[in-house]
């Protein structure tokens, strides 16, 4: 069951805790590539509107694109000066887009750090960017003709800190989970929720069967015509599933755990 944290300090400090509770963990620290492809469509905004008639996943933005646009323009006079801070007082993707166009087509000059509006040019006349999820509109680039369509992709290397806790035993798991709610992210506090149910399960049913088959082969060969071992709750399901291989590591680890002993096709429980 793997917790990630988000720095090297709060790795080792959960690490201590749970080795204070007597929850057998480790720290892991891995550098993993993130790759995220983008799609930017460019076009004025008369086009876009034209466009999203075919391409509906359009409409939502140009809408945001167009309120935008309004605020921006009822509230800013000709030849006033404004901050960063005074046009955004929270991140605001639409706003920045209205923002760019109007300073590409000189309808905004930057002066000491400050915008200075210099004229309102209608809408429909700027050039305006809007950004995708490559996998939202792979299949709809066709309908994009008449506009700028490029694929920007993002190579990002990061850092990532976890702790593994090497337990199976429900109750170490819950308290593990009760104790890491402090440390770790909560998509990983998800994650290994439904983790440590899984493997608290089926080390419950090797365990149950490894009574029965006392050869390693029978017993792997049990599990596997009974897969996928199935848990309910109320209306809830999970389904769990593995290969041979992935029983030969788990094997591993119960018997590092203390719960039984392999050697050679040889099991005691």
């Amino acid at each position: 069951m793997k917790l990630e944290v988000l720095t090297r300090d709060d790795m080792r400090e959960l690490s201590k805790k749970l080795s204070r509770a007597g929850i057998m963990n480790r720290p892991v620290e891995e550098t993993k590539a993130r790759v995220d492809h983008q799609v930017v469509i460019r076009g004025r905004y008369s086009k876009l509107v034209e466009v999203s008639s075919k391409v509906s996943l359009l409409g939502d933005e140009l809408e945001a694109i167009q309120l935008a646009y309004k605020e921006l323009m009822d509230e800013w006079e000709i030849g006033e000066k404004k901050t960063f801070d005074d046009l955004f007082e929270d991140p605001d993707i639409p706003k920045l887009s209205i923002l760019s166009a109007l300073i590409e087509a000189g309808a905004i000059e930057e002066e000491n750090g400050e915008f200075v509006l210099k004229s309102k040019p209608l809408l429909d006349g700027l050039e305006i960017e809007l950004s995708f999820p490559l996998e939202r509109v792979e299949d709809k680039l066709d309908d994009f003709e008449g506009l700028m369509v490029m694929v920007v992709t993002e190579y990002t290397l990061e850092k990532h800190y976890y702790v593994e806790v090497i337990e199976v035993e429900r109750e170490l798991l819950e308290s593990a989970l009760e104790i890491a709610r402090e440390y770790a992210t909560e998509e990983s506090i998800v994650e290994a929720t439904f983790d440590g149910v899984a493997r608290s399960v089926l080390a419950e049913k090797i365990l149950e069967l490894a009574k029965k088959y006392r050869r390693k082969n029978e017993l792997i060969e049990a599990l596997m015509e009974i897969e996928p071992i199935t848990v309910e709750a109320g209306s809830d399901k999970m389904d769990i599933y593995y290969d041979e291989e992935a029983i030969e590591d788990f094997l591993k680890t119960l018997q590092t755990l203390g719960y039984l002993k392999v050697k050679g096709n040889r099991i005691w429980v």
